[in-house]
């Protein structure tokens, strides 16, 4: 290789990257802007042992050995050892990386100190951390890792180390869009006027322009307290005005949605996206025992079995385990999920036993079975779903990359409903701001066929509610 060309800028860091981080996101590689990468050679081996399998990890390891295969040979007029342009790599248009990706090719001769024994990868990336401080005094040098203990050894030596926080969507959960607004108490009078009004069917639709809705999205939820209560949606929103109209209320007795009611204004607003069928994604996050399952499960049955907008409701969730791994399970598809299954179970049957007798909650069963479907996420991908209710229950768990997989699947007359509650993250690497959960509901706010609600309010018992709160 002949040597490199002379550039004009210097990377003002030099950033080394654990294995985690690249099983994380194959692109990471990409995501560093003017700043230079280094890969140690136990990166490189760790991520050779690993890309065997069918799983994500397994996928992004091939990916991203795909990535640094294609870099290299197409920079072959480079000395590899004096660092690779990454600019040169067109990944995508939206992140390009000026800097140069810097590959191990000699043993580093800095000894550990004797407080890091052994020669354990984490061991050996503080090495290298270290010679290269030494070799390069002028440039920032910083291990990037998913791995909290890794990143408190570097601490502990005095090495710079950070996590990985390119696929962060939001700097606090608690800015995570809820889909509800309160609206002042003065709303209606600051509109001066510069408002529409007329009943179609049982709504009342209100044409709004000025200020007043430049903060709305498609299908958030308005409403008013105190004796003016008011409860809307925003129809359809555009730079400077927007169509609201009153929700169906789904609390009153004379409307159940399959022998259930609405047991708080969320839960309301959540049946008026799950009902809609103009809404085709529909996320909902809340608390354990908010409705998430229920509400929806109902307003599916009622649009697969009474209106047959659907030809039947499938349901999937990721199978990630809270305590230890039960092992491998014996029977089919839908046998080995059910275990997975037991909300579904667990709602199935109170939407079964309300007010009905033995046999008719035996027929409800019967038929309940040949209308909902238990599906794998492992068999996912290359589907497509057409005329389907799908249920994506515990979404929290799933990485963005993963929710996009799942959420293409979708075909012409789909509905695709997300469930989860990212308090409860039990996938390693993943955290309240990284979840494939929090990634759809800020891409997808701005969307004019999707909703989303937040649930506030617990619904299963006092018990659950008071566990919540204090545990």
């Amino acid at each position: 290789m002949k040597k490199p060309k002379k550039t004009t800028s210097k990377a003002k860091r030099l950033f080394i990257l654990d294995t985690n981080v690249i099983m994380h996101d194959p692109t990471a590689i990409f995501r560093f802007s003017e700043h230079d990468i280094y890969l140690p050679m136990v990166v490189l081996e760790e991520l050779d042992a690993a890309k065997k399998g069918i799983s994500e990890v397994a996928r992004n390891v091939r990916q991203a050995s795909r990535f640094l295969d294609d870099i290299i040979n197409q920079n072959t007029e480079y000395n590899i050892s004096e660092g690779v342009p990454l600019a040169s790599y067109n990944f995508s248009q939206e992140s390009i990386s000026s800097g140069h990706i810097h590959f191990q090719t000699e043993t580093t001769a800095e000894s550990l100190p004797a407080s890091l024994p052994g020669s354990t990868p984490d061991n050996q990336i503080i090495g290298i951390a270290l010679a290269l401080g030494r070799k390069h005094p002028d440039i920032r040098i910083t291990i990037v890792s998913k791995d909290i203990n890794l990143r408190l050894k570097a601490a502990i030596l005095s090495i710079h180390a950070e996590d990985y926080h390119n696929d962060q969507v939001l700097e606090d959960v608690n800015l995570l869009f809820s889909g509800v607004e309160e609206l002042d108490s003065g709303f209606w009078e600051s509109l001066d006027n510069k408002i529409k009004s007329w009943k179609e069917k049982n709504q009342t639709f209100y044409e709004i322009q000025g200020p007043a809705c430049e903060g709305w999205y498609p299908n958030q939820f308005l409403h008013l307290s105190g004796n003016k209560e008011f409860h809307a949606r925003v129809i359809k929103k555009n730079a400077t005005s927007a169509t609201i109209a009153t929700t169906a209320d789904y609390s009153q007795q004379s409307h159940p949605v399959w022998s259930i009611h609405a047991r708080n204004p969320e839960q309301n607003y959540a049946l008026n996206l799950l009902l809609d069928p103009n809404v085709d994604f529909v996320s909902l996050v809340g608390m354990a025992g908010s409705g998430k399952t229920l509400l929806t499960l109902a307003a599916g049955l009622v649009q697969t079995l009474e209106d047959n907008l659907y030809q039947e409701i499938i349901m999937t969730r990721v199978t990630v385990p809270v305590g230890e791994d039960i092992g491998f399970l014996p029977g089919t598809e839908e046998e080995k999920m059910t275990p997975w299954m037991g909300a579904l179970m667990d709602n199935l049957e109170v939407l079964t036993m309300s007010g009905k007798d033995n046999w008719t909650r035996q027929a409800a069963n019967d038929l309940l079975q040949h209308r909902i479907k238990i599906r794998s996420l492992n068999f996912m991908r290359g589907r497509t779903f057409l005329n389907r209710f799908i249920i994506l229950d515990e979404a929290q768990n799933l990485t963005s990359k993963q929710m996009k997989t799942l959420i293409t699947r979708a075909g012409p007359g789909t509905k695709v409903v997300c469930l989860g509650n990212v308090a409860q993250i039990d996938t390693p690497y993943l955290t309240e701001t990284t979840s494939g959960l929090t990634f759809v509901v800020d891409r997808f706010k701005k969307w004019d066929y999707s909703g989303h609600v937040t649930l506030i309010r617990g619904e299963r018992s006092r018990l659950a509610d008071y566990a919540s709160d204090k545990l």
